[in-house]
């Protein structure tokens, strides 16, 4: 069973995730009225959007009316499927929003190493590799919740087989649930709880509950320093 969760935007059916740059390309079809223009207009290629569309269609059902040519031309319009899987997508985009926008960690520390951008940063949690400025070695670290992975203790990757190499072992403190983004804060012994944000359907299949031991992970690119 995949017990590894993290926060994406995207609405999945059959195999196949609608995200931002579908959504896009879908507003791009009714607002310019033919699939040709929609393409020109995102500066993408005909053939790329027309293949796009079929595989949404197949996963999520027609989505795009095709209209003969005529005294009015020919074109496409959207399918009232195409317009509620957009409404869905647009609560999703609005939910994450309204837990995201307190949704972040900020961990006080000192630099210890740096190497190049990057350095090494002792706070209470335990050291995080972070982007940090040439500066004071005194920073405050943060985090976006976004950025962070939970997993269960017994399926942390290796540290050698992923790019998320910063990781705190740690206890679910609170888990908040919005509309369809939940928020989890994880006490890993600093004076702020980690934050991360999973879809609810990654939460249920964490099974995350308070008191749950879990791994934030995280990667040192996706964590900003500035000096304090």
């Amino acid at each position: 069973m995949d017990r590894t969760a993290d926060f994406d935007a995207y609405i999945g059916s059959n195999g196949v995730a609608l995200d931002a740059r579908d959504v896009a390309l879908l507003r791009a079809i009714e607002s310019e009225g033919s699939l040709n223009a929609a393409a020109d207009s995102l500066g993408r290629s005909f053939s790329h959007a027309q293949r796009r569309v079929v595989e949404l269609e197949d996963a999520f059902g027609s989505l795009v009316e095709r209209r003969r040519g005529g005294a009015g031309g020919g074109g496409s319009e959207l399918t009232d499927t195409a317009e509620d899987l957009l409404a869905r997508y647009e609560r999703l985009r609005s939910s994450f929003e309204g837990v995201a926008e307190v949704a972040e960690t900020v961990l006080r520390g000192t630099v210890v190493e740096r190497d190049g951008e990057l350095a090494t940063v002792e706070t209470d949690a335990g050291p995080v590799r972070a982007l940090v400025p040439e500066g004071d070695d005194a920073v405050d670290v943060t985090l976006r919740a976004d950025a962070v992975t939970l997993n269960a203790p017994d399926d942390v990757p290796v540290a050698d087989a992923t790019s998320a190499r910063n990781r705190f072992t740690g206890e679910v403190e609170a888990v908040e649930r919005g509309e369809t983004i939940a928020r989890v804060a994880v006490d890993v012994g600093a004076d702020a709880p980690v934050l991360a944000l999973l879809t609810h359907e990654s939460l249920e299949r964490l099974g995350l509950e308070s008191g749950d031991e879990v791994v934030a992970t995280f990667k040192a690119t996706a964590t900003r320093a500035v000096p304090v």
